[in-house]
């Protein structure tokens, strides 16, 4: 037989990971800290920071809707990782106690907690002194479903949606950090703000490292006179790798290396590649620029890929790869979009869909904190989802007496080796890997 009687239990254990990781890396708290707070101190029964941990968590632990606040504002882990008592302890905000504050932010609240992501970069590369810092520009989409403002239709997509941007920096060939995730309308006009963007980044990044060098790495999508052009304008300095759409003119241009790559398959019966270049400007350009082109011949055909860049030096076939090492960046909005689910934008303001995004990506940051802190184990690469489902999701019965609070995991955890090493690492503050 059976019966729920067995406590206060909790199928969220290794939601104290995340509340130990926030506090090392100060990230909720300074997301917190620009927030305004215009609610009668009198009537106030959930902090700022409270709540903002609160719906962080839940995002990180595979709750992304709002709506699940209201069963797990009496879970008694979600409870201690936001520091109230497991079992006398109040319980957490609502979901219409969230969704209030989701709709109380403005766009400058909003502007000034997307540069605490930025201040999370430089806490933890600032004892460094990179010699490059590559800058990975990407979009995506994010079906909307209703009457949400500023969703419109995309015709490359073929959906009604937002197109989010996102950009992470890679330290010296490092890990991935993510450093901006923008929303935006569904059909952007022009850049889509990614020149504004890319100026503050450079403006900070010299700022805080003069000199570095820096690369301007992304699709098709981004390969715009604009960009590029203030990319080599002498005061900015910023090489440049972009991916371009291929034209008839660029077809005619890559055929040489097509033609070279289809006699190499035809002569050895395996899928053959030929990395070539060539100067070519676009109708829009001001000035011929290195184009590399990437011919590849197999089972299925032709494929002709094409690179612009401002490197002069570099062989095609290695700036190529360097271009292709971009798709590392891919996975990470992967992991935002399918382990974190950072599309669930369903609120009808603008503002707070925004909102939405950014503790999405605060969530992914800490997570990927611990990813760090797992170097050297058998997680190290494991993906946000995997990461969920063997360390957070974890069963466990928490008692409360008058002067501690334990936590009884299963004696048969998985993952129980794990934990101290784990944990040490995270209070320890481990430097980025590189």
């Amino acid at each position: 037989m059976g019966a729920f009687d067995g406590g206060r239990l909790s199928s969220d254990g290794g939601v104290e990971l995340l509340a130990q990781a926030d506090d090392v890396l100060g990230l909720t708290a300074a997301l917190t800290s620009v927030i305004p707070d215009h609610r009668d101190p009198i009537r106030i029964k959930h902090e700022m920071v409270e709540m903002v941990c609160q719906r962080v968590y839940q995002i990180g632990i595979g709750y992304e809707d709002c709506n699940d606040a209201d069963d797990l504002r009496h879970d008694p882990m979600l409870k201690l990782a936001v520091d109230r008592l497991p079992e006398t302890g109040a319980d957490l905000a609502s979901q219409p106690t969230l969704s209030r504050l989701e709709n109380s932010v403005t766009s400058t609240t909003l502007r000034r907690m997307a540069e605490r992501f930025v201040d999370l970069f430089f806490k933890a590369y600032g004892h460094t002194r990179p010699e490059r810092i590559v800058l990975d520009f990407d979009g995506t989409d994010d079906p909307t479903h209703g009457q949400q403002q500023l969703s419109c239709f995309s015709g490359h997509y073929d959906e009604h949606c937002y197109c989010p941007l996102i950009v992470t920096a890679q330290v010296d060939g490092g890990s991935h950090e993510l450093l901006v995730a923008m929303l935006r309308r569904g059909a952007p006009t022009g850049d889509g703000g990614a020149l504004a963007v890319l100026r503050r980044l450079v403006a900070r990044l010299r700022a805080h490292w003069p000199g570095v060098a820096i690369t301007f790495r992304a699709d098709a999508g981004f390969c715009r006179p604009e960009l590029l052009s203030w990319c080599e304008d002498p005061d900015n300095s910023v090489d440049y790798i972009v991916c371009i759409g291929e034209n008839s003119v660029l077809k005619r241009l890559g055929q040489p290396c097509l033609d070279q790559a289809k006699a190499q398959f035809e002569a050895k019966g395996e899928e053959a590649r030929v990395v070539g270049e060539f100067s070519y400007a676009a109708g829009t350009w001001d000035r011929q620029r290195r184009v590399i082109v990437r011919a590849r011949f197999g089972p299925d055909g032709p494929d002709l890929r094409f690179v612009v860049t401002s490197f002069q030096d570099a062989e095609p076939e290695e700036l190529y790869d360097e271009y292709s090492m971009r798709g590392e960046m891919e996975n990470r909005i992967k992991e935002l979009k399918n382990g974190l689910k950072m599309d669930r934008t369903s609120c009808h303001r603008f503002v707070a869909n925004q909102f939405r995004v950014l503790l999405h990506a605060a969530a992914f940051c800490i997570l990927n904190y611990i990813r760090k802190c797992l170097q050297g184990t058998r997680l190290q690469d494991a993906q946000v989802g995997t990461l969920q489902r063997h360390l957070l999701k974890l069963a466990v019965r928490v008692t409360q007496s008058t002067r501690r609070i334990c936590l009884h995991f299963a004696s048969s955890c998985p993952v129980q080796d794990l934990w101290p090493g784990l944990l040490q690492r995270i209070w320890k503050g481990v430097a980025p890997v590189t």
